[in-house]
């Protein structure tokens, strides 16, 4: 890790040694211009640091709370990168996770058993009028509130929509077009082929790929500052904006619980299997004078219907995490840039694969610099139970959590 950070610094010295270098504000990062034009790189930094506190909500009484747990971590760490080389046409991104709980996760043959530093390494070329090509690994365009960054957020961390059905970060190829109708109605089109595993995969191509297709309407025109993937209305939009998204996705033969996430299915001879995942999800983004509203629906099934995953003789070797969920956040911002939201979020996975959720937050934030340095801080209650059950708790232990974090952007 040392020497990736050693490694990324002496880019950014030895490139700024032949541009010109420049910094505009706190949160803008530090811009480098190629002498000739021929070339531009911004290189920025953020961290989030929490303070998490949980407890068990023993057969979902409130008189009954234990089991407190507590926390300090450093949620995430990055470096970003990104500009353009050659011609504006041609821009790019690189950005490496540096906490423990943005590299987790590569101890498995699959990623070469090691860390996965790698979270954006892309290209994306406007080859043709309104049609870009993106070459790389990156977010596919799934639900809105996996594309905003973790940097953008509402409250301290994305719903359990997100933790549950988002498609997260693949490697492939990616096709986009956009067009104004009328003066103002603005739509944006994706289709891409990934290759349907996720993030830094090196093992090889061991399932099916991922097709992925994506359409978005804002009838009332563009949101400022591409404030319809941004938490919260900071700009104070002077007119109603309104944005509203539909995603399809298509991961054949996944051999991974998830589509892009989760664990690897495979037999006791280390054979994959897997099944086709099919995953919807519907959202919105509204802004209006400071007054927020963002929700999302999310559903994912296999193509046979059947969660379960069977090896060659018929023996179930492993689960897919199917069924659907809905995540509904509003909030108002201040003008003294304090802002209060809330949310509820309902979670039903398909009978047999995990308990259902509802769970409600609230969040207080303080916005300093807008989303570059802000702290907030939520406290929310998840209901857990299972159908069928005839314990007090209904099967499943309720949860309190309480968090607060700081989030700082260069």
């Amino acid at each position: 890790m040392k020497k990736i950070v050693a490694i990324s610094l002496l880019i950014f010295i030895s490139t700024a040694s032949i541009a010109q270098v420049s910094a505009y504000k706190f949160g803008k990062g530090l811009n480098i211009y190629g002498a000739d034009s021929s070339f531009y790189m911004k290189f920025g930094m953020r961290f989030q640091n929490l303070f998490s506190n949980e407890w068990d909500v023993t057969n979902d009484d409130l008189g009954q709370i234990e089991n407190y747990d507590a926390n300090f971590l450093v949620r995430r760490a990055r470096l970003k990168f990104n500009g353009y080389a050659f011609t504006p046409k041609l821009k790019w991104k690189m950005e490496l996770g540096l906490s423990n709980r943005d590299i987790s996760g590569g101890n498995t043959p699959q990623h070469r058993n090691v860390a996965r530093v790698i979270l954006d390494a892309w290209a994306d070329w406007n080859f043709a009028g309104n049609f870009s090509l993106k070459i790389g690994q990156g977010k596919l365009p799934g639900n809105r509130e996996r594309v905003i960054s973790s940097g953008n957020l509402q409250f301290v961390d994305r719903s359990r929509v997100n933790s549950r059905f988002n498609i997260d970060r693949d490697m492939g190829l990616q096709l986009t077009h956009h067009m104004t109708l009328g003066k103002q109605f603005y739509i944006k089109e994706w289709a891409c082929l990934t290759q349907g595993e996720g993030r830094d995969i090196t093992g090889g191509f061991n399932g099916g790929f991922d097709y992925t297709f994506r359409v978005e309407m804002m009838p009332f025109g563009k949101f400022a500052s591409k404030g319809d993937y941004v938490g919260a209305d900071l700009k104070r939009e002077e007119k109603p904006k309104l944005s509203i998204g539909a995603s399809y996705d298509i991961n054949v033969n996944s051999i991974r619980e998830r589509g892009q996430l989760g664990s690897f299915i495979q037999d006791a001879n280390g054979e994959y299997h897997g099944k086709t995942l099919q995953t919807l999800f519907v959202d919105l983004m509204f802004k209006y004078k400071g007054f927020s509203v963002m929700a999302e629906y999310a559903n994912k099934q296999t193509a046979d219907g059947d969660y379960n995953v069977y090896d060659d003789s018929s023996n179930v070797v492993g689960t897919m995490y199917t069924g659907e969920g809905l995540n509904v956040q509003a909030g108002y911002a201040f003008k003294n840039n304090y802002e209060v939201a809330l949310r509820m979020t309902n979670i039903r996975p398909d009978f047999g694969v995990s308990a259902n959720e509802n769970e409600y937050g609230i969040c207080l934030s303080k916005y300093f610099v807008g989303h570059k340095l802000k702290v907030q801080t939520d406290i929310n209650y998840r209901q857990r139970y299972v159908y069928g059950s005839t314990a007090p708790d209904q099967g499943a232990t309720d949860n309190l959590f309480y968090r607060i974090q700081m989030d700082l952007h260069f």
